[in-house]
Parts: C-alpha cells; sequence; structure tokens
C-alpha cells in the first residue's frame, strides 16, 4: 500500500523566492505573476509592493507600478525604497513639482548617506541633488517675483521674512531654541539680538579699555584660570573630549554658578563694576555668571547648545586676532572690540579661531527681556525650590 502525501501550500517566502529567481533569469511575466500572488496571499510588508513595482517598471506597466508604490506605502509611509520609486516615477511622467516633494520626502527618512547600504546610496544622492537644483529654481523664480515688493519696502527691516525664504527653499537652516535642561515656552528664538534693544550696553562698551587692560594684568600673573569644560570621569563627553579639562579653552571666573569669586574679582574693579549695569540672573547655585573666556590658537568650539532659554548671553570683545569666528544657528559673525554681542545659546552655536594667537572675550548671562518682572521672580524661586529639594546638591537643574 502507498500514501500519497498531498503538496503543501507554497509559503509567502517560497513564492517570493521563485519571484526574484524569475527576475533575475529576466523571465518579468512569471516574476510579475508570483509577486501578484505573494500579495494576494499576505501582502502586510511593503517590501512585497516594492518587489511588484520594480517588476512593473521593467515591463513598461506603469499603472500597475503606480498602484504598487500606494500600495507599499499604504502599509509603511516612510519606507524609503517605495519613496524613491515614487519620486523616479513622477519624474518619468514629467510631474516635476510632484517629485521634487517626493524626493524631500526621501530626504527626511533617510540616513545619511555613509550610513546606507551602498546599493541605496546613488539613489538617494540623487534624490538630494534633484531636490536641490529644484530649490535653487524655486529660489530664482520667488526673488525675481518679490523683488517689486522689496523695492517698494526699502528701508523696512525685512530680515525676519527674508530669512523665512531662505529656510523654505534651503538656503539656510531652520533652528530652534533646543535648550538642555529647562525651557521657558513661547518665548522668541533669536539668534542675535539687536543691540538697540539693551539701552544699558553701552556703558559697558565704553568701558573696553579698561576691561580689557584688567585682563591683561590678570593674565601675566598666569593665576585663576580654569578650563571651561570640566566634566567628571564617567560622564559621556560626546563632542566635549578634546576639551575637557584643556587649557585650549579656559576661563577666569568672576562670577560663577551665582557665586561671586572674590579672589577673582576684587582684581577687576572696572569689569565688576561695568557688569553691575546688566540685568543678570539671580538663581543660586546656577547664575549670574561671567567671565573672561580664553581660546587658544587653532582651537574651535564644536556646536552645542545651552541649558535654559529664561537667559541670553553676551560677549564682550576684548582681543580679537583674525581668522576668528562665531556661529549661532544660520548666522556667522565676526567678533570686533567693543562691540557686544547679544544671543540665545540654546540656538546651535559654535566659534573658533584658526590664527596663531589667543582670542579673549567677556562672557555673561542676561535675563530674557521677554520675560516679564513676574515670570523673572518665578524663575528665580523655582531654582530655590530645587536648590532645597535637593538639599543644594545640585542634582536636578532648571
Amino acid at each position: 500500500m502507498t500514501t500519497e502525501i498531498a503538496a503543501q501550500p507554497e509559503t509567502p517566502d517560497q513564492i517570493a523566492a521563485l519571484g526574484r529567481q524569475a527576475f533575475q533569469r529576466g523571465d518579468l511575466a512569471a516574476a510579475r505573476s508570483l509577486y501578484e500572488r505573494l500579495v494576494a496571499a499576505d501582502g502586510s510588508d511593503p517590501q512585497q509592493w516594492v518587489n511588484l513595482a520594480v517588476t512593473c517598471q521593467a515591463l513598461g506597466d506603469e499603472r500597475g507600478e503606480e498602484q504598487a508604490i500606494k500600495s507599499a506605502l499604504a502599509r509603511d509611509p516612510r519606507d524609503l525604497l517605495a519613496l524613491i520609486l515614487r519620486g523616479n516615477l513622477l519624474e518619468r511622467q514629467g510631474k516635476r513639482h510632484e517629485a521634487a516633494n517626493a524626493y524631500l520626502a526621501v530626504c527626511a527618512v533617510s540616513p545619511p548617506l555613509e550610513r546606507l547600504h551602498p546599493d541605496l546610496q546613488p539613489s538617494v544622492a540623487y534624490a538630494l541633488r534633484f531636490r536641490e537644483r529644484y530649490n535653487g529654481e524655486v529660489a530664482a523664480f520667488v526673488d525675481r517675483a518679490l523683488q517689486p515688493a522689496y523695492d517698494e519696502l526699502r528701508g523696512e527691516n525685512l530680515g525676519r521674512f527674508r530669512d523665512s525664504i531662505d529656510m523654505m527653499v534651503g538656503r539656510k537652516r531652520r533652528f530652534e531654541s533646543l535648550p538642555e535642561i529647562y525651557h521657558f515656552p513661547r518665548l522668541p528664538a533669536i539668534e542675535f539680538f539687536e543691540r538697540e534693544d539693551f539701552p544699558w550696553l553701552a556703558p559697558i562698551e565704553a568701558e573696553t579699555d579698561a576691561i580689557r587692560d584688567e585682563f591683561l594684568a590678570v593674565l601675566a600673573s598666569e593665576e585663576g584660570f580654569a578650563p571651561y569644560i570640566t566634566y567628571p570621569d564617567g560622564v559621556p563627553l560626546n563632542q566635549w573630549v578634546e576639551l575637557n579639562n584643556s587649557p585650549n579653552w579656559s576661563a577666569f571666573h568672576l562670577y560663577k554658578m551665582g557665586e561671586r569669586v572674590e579672589a577673582n574679582a576684587s582684581r577687576c574693579p572696572r569689569t565688576m563694576a561695568a557688569l553691575a549695569g546688566a540685568p543678570q540672573p539671580e538663581q543660586a547655585g546656577r547664575t549670574p555668571s561671567a567671565m573672561f573666556s580664553l581660546l587658544k590658537p587653532r582651537t574651535r568650539i564644536p556646536p552645542h547648545t545651552g541649558v535654559t532659554n529664561a537667559r541670553l548671553v553676551v560677549h564682550v570683545p576684548l582681543v580679537i586676532p583674525d581668522g576668528c569666528g562665531f556661529r549661532v544657528g544660520n548666522e556667522t559673525r565676526k567678533w570686533e572690540p567693543g562691540r557686544a554681542l547679544v544671543f540665545d545659546d540654546t540656538i546651535e552655536h559654535e566659534a573658533w579661531n584658526e590664527s596663531d594667537k589667543l582670542r579673549v572675550v567677556l562672557i555673561f548671562d542676561i535675563w530674557h527681556p521677554h520675560l516679564t518682572a513676574a515670570e523673572r521672580l518665578l524663575v528665580t524661586r523655582l531654582a530655590a525650590a530645587l536648590n532645597e529639594f535637593t538639599d543644594g546638591s545640585g542634582a536636578f537643574e532648571p
């Protein structure tokens, strides 16, 4: 007696394997038939629909390709392969604007090129180039279209609107306030503030020569300086590996963590008198903060963000050799001795000294000018409450 064994139905994996084999040997009709069987039997994996779309493209079946791509994206709207295929199809159809949006989605979901599988890198690089060219065309058209309005509004402050256009077409990045610790909502995130908004700055700037003289006397003594970055062992350093506990970026503290550093401050009476005119925050164990910041030759401070947007940071440049620069968000500025800069340090910023000389800036913090008196009081009380909660250990900082 013999027993016949009924043929087992093919699994989705087996159908997929047969489809790949048919595609590789050039039997596109068989591959399509198998992939159609696969999505009918399963269809939950976007890759199944992507395989069908690629096969339809090879057969010149644009409608079948389009439907398969839509089905893949219905399963996963962020599937990179399906997004690439959608952009490619729209471009072949002559739908340039739609293709640009499709390639924008590719750029949005794709990891950096160096982290992609080598087979995907050319397609994503093409999407990036297409979008860049398209943005350039949009930018040129919009610039021409708006020029009459710019001429009509000559003399008005159009900086914010121009920035909005630059961000829209990719000429500038969009930077947000990203405090490391404490975020005060609904404060405007402005890279560099207008100096005219701070009338108390002029008297401080007028003392630049005296402040510089006090610093040079301190420098000659070679006492009181400490590395700016001083993370203890066991703390992840990320971008601070090279500067941690390094003299390449050092500070001479006048106020540190809310306390006057008497040994240093007593040596700089003109500087301390000038700082008395600034609206510095008062948060025990945290602010005010003021220091001479020294950046040695050929040293770069990597991009980073500050701890809270409840306060801004002021730079009064003192010793600025050629080859120094400072970027906050999209704006890069040169320090000019005696001309202060006020900026939001919770927006990504970096600095560099490419010269062979020392760079020196007086740095101090101030309240964000858009905080009300009541809000300033509450932020101060918040710091006191957290100090009490942590017994002054600083385990939780706003």
